[in-house]
This record gives C-alpha cells, structure tokens and sequence, in this order.
C-alpha cells in the first residue's frame, strides 16, 4: 500500500475509533453499517460483514453487512457445520488470513467448497473478542479478484475489530444495566404494592383469641377452620353482616402453610364496577383513562398467599367468568395487555347474601357458585349463639379500656341480661358499637349501657301507670334464658330433634338442650305434640 494510502488508512482507523467512543447504544448499529462501507470502498474489496454465534441452532448469524452494488450479501444464516475449521479458528479466537482460498489446508475441505460457494476467492476474519470472550466475527472478501492481505494492513483490520467488540461489548453491558434497572424498578413497585397489603394485613390482623365465645354453634365453625385450613381448597363464608366473617378468613389463612404471604382483601361492594377487573387482575399503561403507570392485579399481589374476595355477590356478572378461569387455571390478562400471567392463590370468598337465589334469579353463574362453594361455613348470627354475648361484652370492655382511657373495669349481671334480649340484626360489629358508646358515658367501673336501641330499652322503661319508683324488678339471665328457650320450643312444636327442632335452632345438641330444659324447670304443656 502507498505511503499516501497508508496515511489515509490510519486517519480512517482514528476516525472509527474516536466515533465509537461514546456512540450511543440505539445508534451502534448505524455507525457498524457506515464503518463496514468505509472500509470496503477504501480498500477496494467487495464486501464486509460481521455477525454472531447462535449456540443453540450452530448457526453463523451475520447482524451487519456492506457490500458493493453488483455483490449480495452474505445469507441471513449459515450452518456452521459447513466451516467446521474456520468456525473452530475463530471460536478460539484466530484470524485466518487467506490470498487464495486454495491456501486451506486439506482438513478444511468441506470450507473451501463452502466458501467457493459464496464467491469469494480472498478473504480475511478476524474474531470479536473482549477479555478472552469471543463475542462473533468480522470478515472482509474479495469476490472478483484475488488479494493480498500486507501485515500493516491485518494489523489494522484487527484493531478495527477490537474497536467494533469493545463498542458491541458495551452496550450489551449498557443493555444489562439497564434491564437490570427495568427489573429492579418492577420489583420495587411490586415490592410497594406487596408492602401495602402487608400494612392493611397488620391493620387486620388478628389472634384467634379475637374470636371470642364457647357456644356449640362457634365451636362448630373453628372445627370447620381447623379441617379445611391445611388444604388449598376454595372457602365460601356464608352469614349476616357483622358476625366476623374476616375473623374466619384470617383465621383460615394463618393457619395454612400458605401463612407466610400476605392475605389480600378485596371488597367487591367497595370498589365501582368499572374498576374491579383492573383491581382484581391489574392494568398495562394507557389501558384505560387515568392508567398512568403500569399496575398489578390482587391477584398477583397474592400469589403463594391469600385471596380474601368480600362480598362476592356483588362481583359483577361479566367479571364471573374471568373469575372462574383463574379458579380453574390461575390464569388471567392485565387491563390492556395480551400476554397470560399465573397467579397460585388460595380463594377465599365471603358474602351476606343467598347466592343460591341470585343463581335461581341469573344474577350469578352456577358453575362459579359450585366452584366457591366447594367448602362453605355459616357463620352463625349473634342471636344464635347468645350465651357468647356476655363474654364478648367483657372482652370488648378489656380491649377498649385502653384506647378510651376509661375506668370501667366489668359488665354487671342486669347490663348482660338486657344485651342477651336483643336480637341484635348488626351481630357483633353493633355490639362492639353499643359498648364501646357505653364506655364514654359510664362513670364508674361498672358498664352502663346507653344509646340503646328500643328494643333493648323495654326492661328499663316503666310500665304504663306504674311510676318510677313503682318499676318492675329487672328479670335474671336464667329467666330470660328460660323464656328465650321456651319461646323456640313453641315456635317449633316443642320438636326438639331433627332439622328446624328447637336443638338445632339453639345450636345445641338435643341432649345438652333437654338437660338445660330440666335445669330451668321448663316443661312440655299438657297437649303438646311429643318431642322428638
């Protein structure tokens, strides 16, 4: 090569070098294309291509390729079962250098028909490696006539090399980091929105010494929460408003071995009808109005743990069946997104509501009602289980003190009494209310009830005619049992056996009934049906 020519090619090799210093990472390609066709019209070769190593289908995959008119480039794939010698020299990281290709030794006669075969009658490549990593090649062809390839000029060729392996180099770092940082920034928000649930899961959270009473009805609930906890099958919490069904559902869910990931509730009467499928499987950017950043779903939220969904009856009936498909397979869509997510959660669903009817009424699928119900509990109203009344007034007394700052240290007998003869239709949440109200009124350390509902108050009011001084004695807690007891004995016929018999009503076993009948004096009126 010329002196002139060699001045101009070591001004080229320092303009390479210094335009890949800091190219950017989106642009690396368009300055690999410019750099090939300067190097091919300035040497006067026909063609240059760098490509890659594609291990898992043995392929040579050129990625950049500049050739002159007249000269295609080279095939999109290559079998590098067909270079086994030239493949083998530049996985090791060798340059072959060749003026002729008959310059191959005999071994590589399968690569010399190979090359002959893409046209070329000069070539050299040289590996891209970087700290002993072979990243893919670079090779320059001659096509139309044979060449000589000066050591001067392989020594350049190689530093161009060096150049284009160091600028790909950093930009798969480039490309790490900032996957690296996507993710991390993924996990963060996760690790937020994991980290609210934790919050309103500590909010809620709540010992078994929170449920509170020894009634048959209770005890047959915590024996149902006992059988069904270890297992991962679907729960269906059934009762009135107010009697604790988050209680059982918290209570199902620590005592699972799924207790170490969060419970994550979800109040399907809370949320607008709109919202409820982006809060239940999670919404992409831009899927809808407001939709800002992207968002997991509380199902996600709740993989390896938990899904409390409160008042299920109110789940829209075109979300049921999307519903469905994750009971059956775990698998939903974001808002806006096409792609399958995968979400492993225990279901646990509660409502007040008779979803048999709603089913009859086609407001809600029965294949989803048959898969929610595979074991439901009752969760008895207060009025069925009474004789938990007075011990859940002592316990809300001894759980408010505290928070109030009172001094009330009891619940007198008369104040248990009046609270047992209430049919309470808010179950515990109203009496919690009615305590903790009587509490700040109390000034002493005996509980005095205010704020009573009217029929609560018919004990304390005087009797038509009668003054004050003149008003009834309050009657004792075993006279309003046996009343009470007496009462549902007429209402079933005096039938204390089988279904809808006076034991069954009272939560009692028949036997367990019968003696507490005798214990209070209560009889069988002359004329009454037998019991059965």
């Amino acid at each position: 090569m010329p002196d002139e020519g060699e001045c101009g090619f070591e001004d080229l090799l320092t303009d390479l070098a210094v335009s890949f210093v800091n190219v950017e990472p989106n642009a690396l390609d368009g300055h690999i294309e410019d750099a090939l066709r300067s190097i091919v019209l300035f040497l006067g070769i026909d063609r240059s291509t760098l490509g890659r190593f594609d291990d898992r289908h043995s392929q040579l995959m050129p990625t950049h390729s500049w050739a002159v008119r007249g000269v295609d480039p080279l095939p999109r794939t290559m079998d590098e079962s067909h270079f086994p010698f030239l493949a083998g020299k530049m996985r090791a990281g060798e340059p072959t250098i060749l003026e002729r290709i008959a310059d191959l030794p005999p071994e590589a006669a399968k690569d010399a028909a190979a090359v002959r075969h893409l046209g070329l009658k000069s070539m050299a490549t040289f590996p891209l490696a970087v700290e002993g990593k072979v990243l893919g090649w670079l090779s320059f062809g001659a096509l139309r006539v044979e060449r000589q390839w000066p050591n001067r000029l392989v020594r350049r060729l190689r530093l161009i090399a060096d150049i284009f392996a160091n600028a790909l180099s950093r930009r798969s770092t480039e490309e790490d980091l900032r996957h690296a940082l996507a993710e991390n920034v993924g996990l963060r928000k996760r690790l937020e929105a994991e980290n609210a649930v934790w919050c309103e899961e500590v909010l809620h959270c709540r010992d078994f010494d929170e449920i509170v009473g020894e009634s048959p009805r209770l005890s047959r609930v915590m024996l149902q929460v006992e059988q069904v906890a270890k297992t991962d099958s679907t729960v269906l919490l059934l009762g009135e408003t107010g009697t604790g069904k988050d209680l059982i559902a918290t209570a199902i869910h620590r005592s699972s071995r799924r207790a170490q990931r969060p419970l994550v509730r979800v109040n399907c009467a809370a949320l607008p009808a709109t919202l409820i499928e982006s809060e239940l499987f999670g919404h992409e950017k831009g899927a809808f109005s407001g939709a800002v950043a992207r968002r997991p779903g509380r199902f996600e939220l709740a993989d390896g743990g938990t899904i409390l969904l409160d008042e299920i009856g109110e789940l829209p009936f075109e979300l049921q069946a999307k519903l469905l498909r994750v009971l059956q397979s775990g698998e939903f869509e974001r808002l806006g997104s096409s792609k399958t997510r995968h979400a492993d959660a225990r279901v646990v669903t509660s409502t007040n509501r008779d979803l048999e009817t709603m089913v009859g009424e086609g407001t809600f699928r029965s294949d989803l009602y048959y898969r929610l119900s595979v074991f439901p509990i009752q969760v008895p109203a207060l009025r069925e289980r009474r004789e938990d009344i007075p011990l859940l007034a002592a316990y809300f007394v001894e759980k408010l003190r505290a928070k109030l700052g009172r001094k009330v240290m009891r619940v007198p007998d008369r104040v248990n009494v009046e609270l047992a003869a209430y049919d309470w239709p808010g179950n515990v949440r109203e009496l919690e209310n009615i305590v903790e109200r009587s509490m700040i009124v109390s000034p002493g350390p005996e509980l005095e009830v205010d704020g009573l509902p009217s029929s609560m108050r018919k004990h304390q009011e005087t009797a038509p005619g009668v003054s004050d001084s003149e008003t009834p004695p309050v009657p004792t807690l075993a006279e309003v049992e046996r009343d009470y007891i007496r009462a549902v004995c007429e209402r079933c016929g005096w039938r204390i056996n089988g279904k809808q018999g006076a034991a069954e009503r009272l939560g009692l076993k028949p036997n367990t009934l019968r003696s507490r009948m005798k214990k209070l004096g209560i009889e069988r009126p002359t004329g009454a049906s037998p019991s059965v």
